[in-house]
């Protein structure tokens, strides 16, 4: 392999899902802002998702509407009746 192309910030790494609360932790360059203790006690960084493996329709078999962003309210709001 070639030196110097590989990042030097490689840690561990919470990520968690938002739509279910579901976290994992796994070895990532992401930059964070917030950390968070883990099962072991450590403290690491948390990169938060609006959706993973665990919510995603095609990973479970089930079709769940998650609305994070507040999609259906700022469509009703642009393009709702007038009153």
């Amino acid at each position: 392999m070639k030196d110097g192309i590989h990042p030097e910030n490689y840690r561990m790494v919470v990520f968690k899902d938002m739509s279910n609360g579901e976290e994992f932790l796994i070895p990532s360059t992401v930059d964070t802002k917030e950390t968070t203790k883990w099962e072991d006690g450590k403290e690491y960084p948390l990169y938060k998702l609006d959706i993973s493996n665990t919510s995603h329709p095609f990973y479970t078999g089930k079709v769940n509407f998650v609305d994070t962003a507040g999609r259906i309210d700022k469509f009703n709001k642009r393009y709702g009746k007038k009153k």
